[in-house]
Order: structure tokens, then sequence, then C-alpha cells
């Protein structure tokens, strides 16, 4: 009895280690198993694997033309891609810096079968050889993360964004938003500002700000709020508090962001002839080149080039307004008489043509046909948040409101 008992103990032994050896076995194939399918690397819809990867940088006299036939592309198949991306990518248009990537054949000649040039950090040019050639464009994934920024206006807004480690493409953002509101020509120390915004990222690098999602401007002492909402898939806006719009019938200003050289004034000595007159416009200094907007919407009226006035536009907005722009480099093609404009709407180009020292645009504001100062003028507002939109409106703005509060140190 004992020595069927010993033999039943070595059989119930014999069977665990067996046992145990089978799972070891199993989970050491079980791990070639993961080993032999991990995912493959994508990049720019292609798996890397199966292909020789080569990546650069444009360097300085590089063109794209070239880089293929490094990439053994012979030089009647270049001028067939270059034909072939013609209307959506110029060539010419390769900067110094830019990535680039070619995706080469795995065998001894290592031909290129795609291409791949960044124009810009979210952008890209795909030129795919493998059957023919195909051309297109591609973007990056953007992973977009709010923020909530603040600060005090010391010297001016820029610095004050500097200051607080922010994007200075903020400072454009906000003079957009407040163009109706507020004089950014005119913000001053002790301003201050609370921005919630979307910053955007693409394989975690930072590539620039989204939409300014709610704000909050302090302006001689008295707040500003700016809330984003969209009242359909066409339209979006900002609004105040109580649903009203930001936007005024006028901008504030022809340019985005400048500074003021001369305001309106019925006598002053006119900078190139000497003479004391009047000066009926207000000057903005900008580069050369700088795009000049309508201030409302309105109908060309005049779109031509006098001896004082250098190239000029002329717009009337309706029976009471009408605005001119002087100066210009250039006015933009396509621009003319009767042409109907919209606010914001790029109309020509900063310039010093006519009777002018430098470049900037003098801003002309008629009002029932007698020219006066803007900066006077009580501008109309336009519509307010619609009334059908206005307790959706509200809901938004109350959670916005409520971060912005949250934020408040």
């Amino acid at each position: 009895m004992k020595n069927w008992f010993g033999i039943l103990i070595m059989i119930i032994a014999l069977a665990f280690i067996l046992f145990s050896q089978n799972g070891k076995e199993k989970d050491e194939n079980t791990n070639e198993i993961i080993e032999e399918t991990q995912e493959p690397i994508i990049e720019y819809g292609f798996v890397m694997d199966s292909f020789v990867v080569k990546k650069g940088q444009i360097e300085n006299g590089q063109t794209l033309g070239e880089l293929l036939y490094l990439n053994h592309i012979d030089h009647p198949q270049i001028n067939a891609i270059v034909n072939k991306a013609n209307g959506i990518f110029d060539f010419r248009r390769a900067k110094i810096g830019n990535n680039y990537m070619a995706l080469c054949s795995k065998d001894s000649s290592e031909i290129a079968k795609c291409f791949i040039y960044e124009e810009s950090k979210t952008t890209y040019v795909v030129f795919d050889l493998r059957n023919g050639i195909d051309v297109y464009k591609g973007e990056k994934k953007i992973t977009v993360k709010t923020n909530v920024a603040s600060g005090k206006i010391k010297s001016s807004l820029w610095n004050a964004l500097v200051d607080n480690n922010l994007s200075p493409a903020l400072v454009m953002e906000l003079s957009t938003i407040y163009a109706w509101t507020i004089d950014f020509f005119r913000i001053q120390k002790g301003d201050s500002f609370r921005v919630y915004y979307e910053n955007k990222y693409v394989e975690d690098d930072y590539v620039g700000i989204g939409r300014v999602l709610a704000s909050e401007f302090t302006h001689k002492g008295e707040v500003f709020y700016a809330f984003y909402f969209e009242e359909n898939e066409k339209f979006s806006d900002y609004f105040d508090e109580e649903g009203k719009t930001l936007r005024k019938a006028f901008l504030r200003a022809p340019l985005k962001f400048s500074r003021i050289s001369s305001r309106y004034s019925k006598k002053r000595k006119h900078p190139v002839t000497g003479r004391w007159k009047g000066h009926f416009g207000t000057d903005y200094a900008a580069p050369k080149g700088t795009p000049i907007m309508s201030t409302a919407n309105g109908t060309i009226i005049e779109a031509s080039k006098t001896k004082n006035n250098g190239n000029y536009v002329k717009v009337r907005h309706n029976n009471t307004y009408t605005t001119q722009y002087l100066h210009m480099t250039k006015i933009k093609p396509g621009i003319r008489k009767g042409v109907f404009v919209k606010q914001g709407d790029v109309i020509g180009y900063v310039g010093s043509t006519g009777l002018a020292t430098g470049p900037h645009v003098c801003y002309r504001f008629w009002k029932h046909g007698k020219q006066v100062d803007p900066y006077k003028e009580k501008l109309p507002p336009s519509a307010p948040i619609k009334e059908k939109n206005r307790t959706e409106y509200m809901i938004v703005k109350d959670s916005l409101m409520n971060i912005l509060i949250s934020n408040n140190s």
C-alpha cells in the first residue's frame, strides 16, 4: 500500500513538472508572438518598414529637383513631377531648413518611391512615384490643448505677452477681437488681460495658437469681455456678457496692427510741402506691403492714382459713410470700381506713393460728405446674438466666464 502511495506521489510530481514546463513554453511562445506582431511605424500614411528611409533638411542652394536626382530620379521624370505638381505645389517655394523624407526601394538601387516635403509644421506635400506620379497635400494630426493666461500692461501688450512667456501671436488675435471696441493704439500702463485660448501641437511639438475662446480686457478701468460662439455652421463671432456683438459697423483701423504716425487735424505742417493746412485723415505707419483692409462692407467707387494721393481706393459704405485709403504701393488685383467688399477684405498694400515721406496708409473718413475724425465718431453697432440662440449662448458664456474667474490670480 505504501508503495502504491509513493508511486502516486511521484506521478503527481512528474505531472506538475511537465505542466510547469509547458506553461513556460507557452509563455515563451506568447512572448515570441508579441514580438512578431509589433505595430508598424507609420508616417504620412506610409509604412516606414517597407522602405529605406532617408531624412534631411533643405540646405542653402538646394532644390527639390536636386534632392530627387540624388535619390536616383532622372531629369525627365523630375520634369514630369514638376508638371504634375502644377497648381498643387510650386517647386520654387521650397524653403531652407524645411524637412524632407525620401522613401526608397529596399534594394541596391535605393530609388525614391515616395518623396515628402514639409511645407510647415502642420502641412506637407507627397510625391508618390510608385504607380505613375501622384502629387497631393496632407496635414499632420493636430492636438489641441487649452490654456488660461493673464498679464498686466507695463509698456505694451506685446511686451506683456513676452514677459509672461506667451505667444506674440495672441497680440494679433486680441487686437482683431477687440478691433471694434478698444483702440489698441491707446492702451496704457495698468491695463490688463486674461485670455482662455487653444494651443496646437503636432507630435508634442508646439505649432501655434488656435482660437481664443474667451477673454477679459481691462482698459482705462473698464472691463471688456469677449466670448466665442458659433451661431451656425457658417458663422461664428465674439459677443460680450450680454450677448451684444463686439463688432461695430467699422473697424477702428484699416491695418491689423501698426502705429498712428499722424492724427486727424484741422491744421498741420505737411511733411513734404512744408505748408500749414488741414490733415483730414489718420496716418498709420507700417512696413511696405502690409495688407490694407476695408473697415466696413461697401462698394468701391474709386480705385485709381493721383499725384498727391498715389494709389488709392475709396469705398462707399451707405448713404452716410465713405472711407478712403491713400499712398498704397499697389491696389490689390480685382479691386476696381463697382466691386463689393466685406469688412476686413484686403483692398491694397501699404506704400509711399504720392506725397508721402515713408510707407503708411492715410485713412480718411466721410460722414454725410464731410471728412471727420473717426476716433471721435460714435460708430453704430452691428447685430447682437440672434434671439433663437440666446439661451444656448448664455450657457456657453457662463461656462467660459467660470473658467476665466476660476483662473483669476
